[in-house]
């Protein structure tokens, strides 16, 4: 059975060599932290390196990786260079990925910072560079989507009828202090914290109003969001009746918080390997919505593809976990036509 891996990072060596320079003038508790994983060669390599995680790959029997730039990818640059580090991003992984068809495919980086630029950069990237979709590393300097000057990337992304995976990044200066102990700030905690306050600012900010064909892929699960939609239901609806949500500076929304989410939004499994919230998943959501995924390289492929095989579901929904979802939510090709093309 094909499996293809849809949250898996990639950085192109000019990329890690820029970050390492920011750490050098701009000293907070993130870029400490990734100071610390980006200055080990074995780890630059395995985000840098497509032959060597080729080698993993073939031996643990992962088909294709869905690449997208590591968090907090060229977001965490102004503006100005954030644009310029997207564009040779792209055309880096476009050439990787032109090289081996049948193993890669791309998310594109783009930098909302600047919007009109990232949507001009989306549209290349899908119709040009045939990527199959885009990569977003959650905020950008403490400002969320919901805002409506990031609206022309949405506009772009349903014009060309792709994704957008959102993926964590860690808490903003706002609200990092909390999170800054016992490691908590990035995958432990705080990206998860960061990623779910994102979804929620979203929805409650009318970006699914506004955009009801946009399509947001999700990893871990949907950052603990299945277990909380109830409540957001709940609240929201307690708010309503009580006329409280203008004081908050709240619109109502033509549906209920959870709608958006099992309308709007696709899963992966990257990082999660327990079956009782994947049992769950599926419960809510159904099995047209979530996809396999490691979080290579900060888990372990080893791990992730035992926990995906040993799965007790019938063919059919273990072909679309696996697979099936994923060639149709990101326009991967099937293996024969990916193959052909490799050819």
């Amino acid at each position: 059975m094909r499996l293809i891996a849809t949250e898996e990072a990639y950085a192109p060596t000019e990329y890690v060599k820029r970050y390492l320079e920011l750490t050098k003038t701009v000293d907070t508790a993130p870029t400490r932290y990734l100071g610390m994983y980006y200055g080990k060669p074995e780890m630059a390599r395995q985000l840098t390196d497509l032959d060597l995680r080729i080698e993993e790959m073939d031996r643990l029997g992962v088909d294709m990786h869905l690449l997208g730039i590591t968090a907090p990818g060229v977001q965490a640059f102004d503006a100005g260079l954030g644009t310029e580090l997207a564009i040779m991003a792209n055309d880096a992984l476009a050439g990787e990925i032109a090289r081996r068809p049948d193993r890669f495919a791309g998310l594109a980086a783009v930098a909302p910072h600047a919007p009109e630029q990232a949507a001009r950069e989306l549209k290349r990237a899908i119709t040009e560079l045939g990527f199959n979709g885009v990569i977003i590393n959650s905020h950008t300097h403490g400002e969320y989507l919901d805002d409506p000057k990031f609206w022309p990337i949405f506009e772009a992304a349903v014009a060309c009828d792709t994704p957008i995976y959102l993926h964590p990044n860690f808490p903003s200066e706002a609200m990092i202090k909390p999170y800054a102990d016992y490691g908590m700030m990035g995958a432990l905690w705080g990206f998860g914290a960061d990623a779910s306050l994102h979804v929620v600012r979203m929805i409650l900010g009318g970006v699914f109003d506004a955009f009801p064909d946009l399509k947001i892929v999700l990893g871990h699960l949907g950052e603990g969001l299945a277990f909380w939609l109830g409540r957001l239901d709940n609240r929201y609806q307690n708010l309503l009746r009580r006329g409280g949500l203008e004081p908050l500076g709240m619109k109502p929304l033509a549906k209920l918080p959870s709608d958006y989410f099992r309308n709007n939004f696709y899963l992966t499994t990257s990082g999660m390997m327990t079956q009782p919230p994947l049992d769950l998943c599926l419960q809510m959501f159904g099995d047209d919505r979530i996809m396999f995924a490691v979080d290579y390289p900060f888990e372990q492929t080893a791990e992730a593809v035992a926990f995906v095989r040993a799965l007790p579901y019938e063919a059919e929904k273990m072909a679309k976990l696996t697979h099936l979802n994923a060639e149709r939510i990101f326009g991967i090709a099937p293996a024969a036509t990916a193959r052909k093309d490799a050819e």
